[in-house]
């Protein structure tokens, strides 16, 4: 990476099931996680899973997360997402793991 070139500063992102208030279908559980690094990057611990379901709810949000929010911004409070299926009530949340400065054209 040059001195001219120029960078993004993005932030690596965990989704973690943070709780179950219905019956588990996928067999997930609290505490499962998936990263999402580089910029695109989508990495489960060996051995685990993750419902490809409550994954595509959470996906519209992850491209804002990944980026410094105005303050007062809504986004930058809220951070909990729901898996679409109404009997498990599966409620996941963003975290930020980590910020790194990746070239801006090398960016998907």
């Amino acid at each position: 990476m040059s001195a001219e070139e120029p960078t993004t500063d993005l932030y690596d992102l965990r989704v973690v099931v943070e709780r179950i208030e219905g019956r588990s279908v996928c067999g997930l559980k609290p505490g499962d996680h998936v990263d999402v690094t580089e910029s695109n990057r989508l990495t489960i611990p060996a051995g685990g899973h993750f419902c490809l379901y409550a994954l595509a709810a959470c996906l519209p949000l992850i491209p804002a997360k990944q980026r410094e929010l105005a303050e007062g911004d809504w986004l930058a409070q809220d951070s909990h997402v729901a898996c679409p299926d109404p009997e498990e009530r599966l409620i996941m949340r963003i975290e930020r793991t980590g910020r790194r400065q990746i070239p801006t054209g090398e960016l998907t």
